[in-house]
């Protein structure tokens, strides 16, 4: 297949030589001219042939906003356009009409796997219209390990699944956090992380790739000295929340995670200092003194 590539950062790349290692061509276009093959969009839907396919890997928001805006005036009835971006599942769904009263078919593609997909694969979810997820199917396997693609559901699926999906990587990373935390905290027993990690990832039921990350982290750095306890949040964790209470679904553990995210931007964050606060005062708990 040919597939234009719309952003060619970190995911994209990977997307992009996994495509063509498999034999596919793609032409990229991208702001910076130092990995583009092409100029503008306008070039890039020049280099396609009809039924067009291009696919979305920009920054959620105003980046991909302006980039289907465009992408709009420039492809035909029945060319493909895809947002593998993460955006929210609500936009997309107002994606898939606007472009429908064209004729162009939209797909909202969720896409897990981060730097490791070039060597691994990525995880796709695809929500949309059937006949273009079966049309375009061959450029997904290329993308995927087997097994690792589906269409989910109709337009919003893709990226509502892939929200979720976040929303859970969110929890799962806090979990190892505190338990780690823990294990580091008993300075008694001398733990080397590094191992327990290593030990845990293999039969144990808390086993996975988040723990592989986690034993390859600690073999470079027990201490982890090098890094700022500063994690940002990517907005997705923030969207899987407010959907949950939009639902009346409980989702306290993907909740404590994202606040705690917040929490750990403010060294000396003001609701520790409440708390604190509240405990000498109900309690006569010592406190400390900056």
């Amino acid at each position: 297949m040919k597939i234009g590539l719309v952003g060619l950062g970190r995911m994209g790349a990977g997307m992009a030589e996994r495509w063509r290692r498999a034999g596919h061509e793609v032409v990229g276009y991208d702001r910076n001219p130092d990995v583009r093959d092409v100029g503008s969009l306008q070039e890039l839907v020049g280099r396609l042939e009809a039924p067009r396919l291009v696919w979305v890997m920009v920054p959620s928001g105003d980046p991909t906003e302006q980039t289907l805006r465009e992408l709009a005036g420039r492809v035909a009835r029945g060319d493909i356009v895809v947002d593998g971006g993460n955006s929210h599942y609500k936009d997309s769904v107002r994606h898939a009409s606007e472009l429908g009263e064209r004729g162009v078919r939209f797909l909202d593609i969720g896409v897990s796997g981060g730097i490791w997909g070039l060597e691994v694969g990525f995880c796709l979810m695809a929500g949309g219209p059937r006949d273009a997820y079966d049309e375009i199917e061959p450029a997904l396997a290329a993308l995927a390990p087997q097994g690792g693609y589906a269409h989910v559901g109709p337009s919003g699926a893709g990226h509502f699944t892939k929200m979720v999906h976040n929303g859970i990587e969110y929890a799962m990373l806090q979990a190892y956090a505190e338990g780690f935390d823990l294990l580091q905290a008993a300075s008694e027993f001398e733990l080397d992380l590094h191992q327990v990690a290593s030990l845990w990832n293999h039969g144990s039921v808390v086993r996975s790739w988040l723990l592989e990350l986690a034993e390859r982290a600690f073999e470079k750095d027990p201490a982890l000295a090098g890094l700022e306890g500063y994690v940002e949040d990517s907005g997705e964790g923030r969207w899987t929340v407010l959907d949950a209470v939009e639902r009346g679904v409980a989702a306290d553990a993907i909740a404590h995670s994202l606040f705690a995210r917040f929490t750990s931007r403010d060294d000396n964050a003001f609701a520790m200092r409440v708390i604190a606060a509240l405990r000498n005062e109900f309690g006569g708990h010592a406190v400390k003194a900056t």
